[in-house]
């Protein structure tokens, strides 16, 4: 997050509670970051997602058969700021990213962090969505070089596994 952006938004112990059970994913991500002709690359994945700790906590492992790898996520709720913390870890590298900090306004939940992409600093959004044009709960990541300009590069929209 830039300087002149406001504060991430706020949140509340049972945010998260529309992602709880099991999930089919449909997944786009771009093949390659920063190109002036994106291209996307579509695969499915498995999601499973509990609450723990009262709602304090939640964890979902998520995994991409065709990719051949898992990966889980990590959400932890401070009750003093209010605000959640996202962590992602995976199984290719066991590499903890660093957190991404929000919470829900309505429906729509906005998080930010910085991480590294390819070596280079970048900004880091994430946005949820609890009811997409498709039905289902939506996510996006996307980043930014100068907090200004985002490029979404990926995209999950989550299904009910039944």
């Amino acid at each position: 997050m830039s300087h002149q952006d406001p504060e991430p938004p706020r949140g509340a112990l049972e945010d998260f509670d529309f992602l709880v059970g099991d999930w089919t994913v449909a997944n786009r991500r771009l093949k390659a970051r920063w190109s002036a002709h994106p291209q996307w690359d579509e695969f499915s994945a498995r999601q499973h997602c509990e609450v723990l700790l009262g709602h304090v906590a939640n964890v979902d492992e998520i995994v991409f058969p065709e990719k051949g790898f898992a990966g889980m996520t990590l959400r932890l709720f401070d009750t003093r700021k209010r605000q959640w913390s996202i962590y992602w870890i995976n199984s290719r590298d066991g590499f903890l990213t660093p957190p991404v900090h929000g919470g829900f306004m309505g429906e729509r939940g906005e998080f930010y962090g910085v991480d590294e992409d390819d070596g280079a600093r970048v900004q880091v959004r994430f946005l949820w969505l609890k009811q997409a044009p498709h039905g289902g709960p939506r996510w996006e990541q996307a980043f930014s070089r100068d907090g200004r300009a985002w490029e979404t590069n990926w995209i999950m929209d989550l299904t009910r596994a039944g």
